[in-house]
């Protein structure tokens, strides 16, 4: 969390210019770096556009290099067929078309053994869904864990839950005194 405003300003300054830099995550090229979660990151590291860097990564870093290294080589995987996580939770949940949307939004780590565990709940509209969200979570399938020098490592995500899908929340009642 430490490069969370690094990152941020970094984004937020390189956005604003019409050249874009070369990123370069754990030492691959990207065209993007505004999915990667700020957990996942061990080290960012800013180069200037200026001939070493030039002559060093091609005429690619004419606009600068972005060089971020992840806590891991490769990350973790759910191993369900192709099937996204917050798709299997969400399968897993019985939630009724009839029953009022709901949003859960939890903090998980996927452990170096593949294990998942719940962490910080985001967001929680219902807490029943809430309820039945963390349950799916402690019965899901083992990952193939996150690597670092190949080794198994510990791996964060957030899980995004909405149901019943397509149908939107409810508008929140606010109060105004005057």
């Amino acid at each position: 969390m430490k490069y969370l405003p690094l990152l941020c300003a970094l984004l937020a300054t390189l956005g604003a210019a019409a050249q874009r830099p070369l990123y370069l995550v754990n030492g691959e090229v990207r065209d993007d770096i505004a999915s990667i979660p700020p957990a996942d990151i061990e080290r960012v590291e800013e180069l200037p556009a200026d001939d070493e860097t030039v002559a060093r990564y091609g005429q690619q870093a004419s606009h600068g290099v972005v060089v971020v290294t992840l806590r891991y080589d490769t990350p973790a995987r759910f191993g369900n067929g192709g099937e996204s996580f917050d798709a299997f939770i969400a399968r897993n949940v019985k939630w009724d078309e009839e029953e009022t949307a709901a949003r859960v939004v939890v903090r998980y780590t996927v452990a170096a053994d593949g294990s998942v565990a719940a962490g910080e709940v985001l967001q929680s509209t219902d807490n029943r869904l809430r309820r039945r969200v963390l349950k799916a979570l402690a019965e899901a399938p083992r990952w193939h864990p996150a690597t670092k020098d190949d080794r198994a490592v510990a791996s964060d995500g957030v899980l995004r839950i909405q149901l019943p899908e397509g149908k939107r929340l409810p508008r929140q009642v606010e109060m105004v005194w005057r």
